[in-house]
């Protein structure tokens, strides 16, 4: 399957499949759909923010195919309903020889509910992202902002062919989309690493580095 025609497959069904990944990860639940085998597309992680009206999905397409791609799609609650606004996608790449974590952007846009009511314009609207977090196994919790994510024993965030969790927020109008800080805790709550809005490396990252005198 061509990236294009991969791009047509997905966006003739994300909006069909989401509805169901909101659902089960509302509830507690993992956010793979049983009736879709992974092999034809993995739901790696999903995140509802209710309390900002902000989410994401990640998934990837024919994940053991050599062409496999992964999805972000964006979520904003408007109008009594999640409703998917877009997101982002690409040539599937995980990391190889991950020590604690590697954070990537994921994806962000204009929230809905707010650039088209009088006096807000989409100058004063707050806006929607995302970031796909990969991560170590040493890793038991993350620190997303003020949000809390455990990872060991959570089926939510646990694909079997990877390792890794999504996160969206909504900006304030004018940040575009600033990432928040993202902290790694081993599982015995020891701090392993992290990752100011603005760094491009974590810290655990840049003492490698500086051990390897690079």
């Amino acid at each position: 399957m061509s990236a294009w025609d991969a791009s047509l497959w997905v966006g003739r069904r994300v909006d069909a499949l989401l509805p169901g990944v909101v659902r089960r990860v509302s509830a507690g639940g993992h956010p793979q759909p049983r009736w879709l085998p992974r092999r034809v597309l993995t739901v790696v992680s999903a995140d509802v923010d209710v309390t900002v009206g902000a989410g994401a999905v990640w998934f990837v397409l024919r994940p053991r195919s050599a062409r496999a791609r992964e999805h972000t799609a964006l979520l904003e609650w408007y109008g009594g309903q999640w409703r998917h606004l877009g997101g982002g996608n690409g040539p599937l790449d995980d990391p190889v020889g991950l020590d604690v974590m590697e954070v990537r952007a994921g994806g962000g846009v204009l929230s809905r509910t707010r650039r088209h009511d009088p006096p807000r314009s989409s100058e004063t609207a707050p806006w929607i992202a995302c970031a796909t977090i990969h991560l170590g196994r040493d890793v038991g919790h993350l620190l997303v902002g003020n949000r809390r994510f455990d990872v060991v024993g959570n089926r939510r965030f646990d694909a079997p062919e990877r390792r890794g969790l999504v996160v969206a927020w909504m900006s304030p109008p004018g940040s575009r989309g600033v990432r928040p800080a993202v902290v790694a805790f081993g599982r015995d709550g020891t701090e392993l690493s992290r990752l100011g809005p603005h760094d491009s490396l974590d810290t655990h990252a840049w003492a490698r580095l500086r051990e390897e005198g690079v």
